[in-house]
């Protein structure tokens, strides 16, 4: 009976031995079926990351991978902005729904910080323990367990992976830190080929957009058509809300807008940028582009000024050389919008080079068209002075020869009212040849007529649009200085108030010198002069009018409108006589 007891226990115990060793075998095995398994899913999470090249998908690629890998209930990628704050947040186990009630996304505080801070793997079982931790928003979900790891682009920090509440532990443990840390390198190439893959694409449209420019500045469009298109490619490439052509006038120290587009361009148009301003002196001198993230909270942007109302990154860069630049092209986002990056910004130089091309080119232009008009004005004059004055001198002569000759009173007194005429004639026509040759009057251009010109130039801007121009009469030579003062003194402000107070579309101007008299009318399709309106610049006008002994008078202009017209007396004492 003993040996057969002891029989069966040793029978027993090799059986049991055996469990026991298949049921470590198995587990092993599902451990080895686990890891290998783990492993394909890291390799098919890398290669579809790998597989994007268009940025904002492959950041939420790569956290959607993340949370699937360590079986997280949450999962988010922050990218770290250059004030080492979160300039971007991408959430992945949170719906719409609840982001929106929860407010603001997180700019870089609290645990979400410290790995901004220190960016080395970060694991831990309980998040209210860490002491950078205190607490969450309203309406955000509760979070325990975490692990974050930073993703680097060679040795730049791009952002972090953030993971909490493991769904099949309590916490992560070292193997998900070892699987997310391989992720995260595999994310940072990624994210590097598809920063290259971009930058390729924008040097491509920037090319194109160059091709476009030099296009239109070889079939000799309009400098206006040609700034147009720059601005107008440089908004959409760069997504700014604004731009602006700023350039230098001649003899004059401040900036004009040659152009404005997009957000506040009525208000932009009519600015003067004082080269003092920080930001704008900054990019006259520049050699690279001149980048604010925030304009508002720029210390080089003067508090006060209205060219920097209602924006937020702003970006400027010179129109030619640093140093000679004659102007400098601006482009703003609105207030939260993102900073202009190094990348997108770097051929806005070269893209600019071709707007002060534009209006190099449009100067020069001007000048060969003023030279060619100048030209024809001398010839006219000599042709005028060598054909028609001497016909008409010896027509004068051979009449006043014929008056010997008369015998009825009647028919030498029609004779000598002829060659009057006669005589006037040749003065006119000589007042007209001074004038021609002077080129507007004086030798510098500087004339009533050329004068009247650039205030109605000046009025478009503000305007947004060019008032029709008529002038009749020798006002170059026949109209004194000091009323020419006063009369252009009167336009310039009858354009302000169309400007203040009509909100017209159409604007005539006329000026006319006819039988002593100088007149000025400036017509409008505006809304009228409303009743009580402020006079004081009606008056000034009035008081001009009435110092030379003329009138002025305010009207409705025939299909609705105003209608001003300014009259004074001139006293033509007759234009010096040319050689």
């Amino acid at each position: 009976m003993t040996g057969d007891g002891r029989g069966s226990s040793e029978q027993h115990l090799p059986k049991l031995r055996l469990d026991e060793l298949l049921g470590e075998l198995q587990v092993r095995i599902d451990a080895v079926r686990g890891t290998r398994d783990r492993l394909h899913s890291l390799l098919e999470a890398v290669l579809s990351v790998g597989r994007e090249l268009d940025l904002p998908q492959v950041l939420r690629s790569i956290v959607e991978a993340a949370v699937v890998l360590v079986d997280a209930e949450y999962g988010a990628l922050g990218v770290i902005g250059s004030d080492r704050k979160l300039s971007e947040f991408l959430t992945v186990g949170i719906d719409d729904d609840r982001r929106e009630r929860i407010g603001a996304l997180p700019s870089g505080h609290g645990i979400l910080g410290e790995l901004i801070r220190h960016p080395e793997p970060l694991r831990l079982s309980e998040l209210s323990d860490h002491p950078a931790s205190y607490g969450f928003p309203a309406n955000h979900p509760p979070m325990h367990a975490f692990l974050g790891v930073p993703i680097r682009v060679r040795d730049e920090v791009f952002g972090n992976l953030y993971l909490t509440e493991k769904r099949s532990a309590r916490e992560f443990d070292a193997e998900d830190e070892a699987v997310l840390s391989t992720l995260a390198v595999a994310a940072g190439v990624a994210i590097e080929n598809a920063r290259l893959y971009e930058e390729t694409r924008l040097r491509e449209r920037w090319q194109r957009a160059s091709g476009d420019v030099t296009s239109i500045l070889l079939t000799g469009a309009p400098s206006a058509e040609v700034l147009e298109l720059i601005v107008g490619e440089a908004l959409k490439i760069l997504s700014a809300d604004t731009g602006m052509i700023a350039e230098r006038l001649p003899g004059e120290e401040a900036l004009r807008p040659a152009l404005a587009v997009g957000l506040g361009a009525d208000r932009l148009g009519g600015l003067v940028l004082s080269p003092g301003d920080g930001i704008v002196a900054a990019a006259l001198t520049a050699y690279e582009p001149v980048v604010s993230d925030d304009i508002t909270h720029d210390e080089r942007a003067p508090g006060d000024s209205p060219l920097w109302a209602g924006l937020g990154p702003v970006v400027a860069v010179p129109l030619g050389a640093g140093g000679k630049a004659r102007g400098v092209l601006l482009l703003g986002r609105a207030p939260g919008g993102a900073p202009f990056d190094e990348a997108s910004t770097g051929p806005l130089l070269g893209f600019a080079d071709q707007a002060a091309l534009a209006l190099e080119l449009a100067e020069r232009r001007r000048d060969a068209e003023q030279i060619a008009l100048f030209q024809d004005r001398d010839r006219i004059a000599r042709d005028l002075h060598d054909l028609a004055i001497q016909r008409l001198f010896a027509a004068g002569m051979t009449l006043q020869s014929t008056q010997r000759f008369m015998e009825h009173p009647e028919g030498k007194e029609r004779l000598a009212r002829t060659v009057d005429d006669l005589d006037d004639t040749i003065k006119i026509i000589r007042s007209t040849i001074f004038g021609l040759r002077t080129h507007g009057g004086t030798p510098d251009g500087s004339g009533l007529r050329g004068r009247v010109a650039e205030a109605v130039k000046a009025a478009t801007l503000t305007l947004g649009f060019a008032p029709a121009l008529r002038i009749e009469g020798l006002v170059d030579t026949d109209v004194p200085s000091g009323i020419a003062d006063h009369a252009v003194a009167v336009l310039g402000e009858a354009l302000s108030n169309v400007v203040r107070h009509s909100g017209a579309r159409a604007v005539d101007i006329r000026l006319r010198l006819a039988s002593g008299e100088l007149t000025l009318t400036v017509a409008d399709d505006g809304c009228g002069v409303a009743a009580g309106a402020p006079r004081s610049g009606l008056k000034n006008m009035e008081e001009r009018a009435a110092a030379l002994g003329g009138t002025l008078t305010l009207g409705e202009r025939e299909g609705g409108g105003t209608r001003l017209v300014w009259r004074v007396p001139v006293t033509l004492g007759g234009a010096p006589e040319p050689g």
